[in-house]
C-alpha cells in the first residue's frame, strides 16, 4: 500500500498550473460535497436520535477509515469535512425549496466541467483516470495544503 506522501505526491504531478490549483480549491470540494449530498438523499430505515440514517452517513464512514489508514491527523479533517457536508446536505434538504438531489446534480456536473477545464489549462489528463483512487485522494490532497499552511504534521 502507498504512503500518504506517495499518494500526494502522485497527485501534485498533475496538478502544477496555478488555474488548475485554483479550480480545484473550489471544485473538488463542491463534488465531495454534491457525492455526499446525493448519498444523503437516500434514505434508510433506521432511525437514531430522531435522526433518520441515510447512505452518506455510512460513505463518510467508510471512507474516514481509507483516510485514517493513509494518515490518523488527515483523517480526522476529512472526517471533520465529511460531518460539514452531512449539516450543509441537511440544511438544504430543510431549507431550499429545491429537491436536494437536484441542487447536488447541478453542483456536481458544473464542478466536474470545472475540473476538466483545469486539466485543459494544464495540459495533464485527471489523476482518477490512472487510478480511481484518486477521487479520494484529491480533498486530502487540499486539506494536506491546509494543514501544512497551520503546521499540522500529517
Amino acid at each position: 500500500m502507498r504512503t500518504v506522501n506517495q499518494w500526494l505526491e502522485e497527485y501534485g504531478e498533475s496538478h502544477k498550473n496555478e488555474t488548475n490549483k485554483s479550480i480545484h480549491w473550489i471544485c473538488v470540494p463542491a463534488i465531495f460535497f454534491s457525492i455526499v449530498g446525493l448519498l444523503y438523499s437516500i434514505k434508510l430505515p433506521w432511525i437514531i436520535d430522531t435522526h433518520t440514517v441515510n447512505v452518506a452517513m455510512i460513505a463518510i464512514l467508510l471512507i474516514t477509515i481509507y483516510y485514517l489508514r493513509l494518515s490518523l491527523p488527515l483523517g480526522i479533517g476529512m472526517f471533520i469535512f465529511g460531518v460539514i457536508c452531512l449539516f450543509i446536505a441537511h440544511l438544504i434538504e430543510k431549507y431550499v425549496p429545491a429537491p436536494l438531489w437536484l441542487v447536488c446534480v447541478i453542483i456536481f456536473v458544473l464542478a466536474w466541467i470545472g475540473q476538466f477545464y483545469g486539466h485543459h489549462v494544464e495540459g495533464k489528463k485527471p489523476s482518477f483516470l490512472k487510478d480511481i483512487q484518486f477521487l479520494l485522494i484529491g480533498p486530502m490532497w487540499l486539506m494536506s495544503f491546509i494543514y501544512s499552511a497551520i503546521g499540522i504534521r500529517y
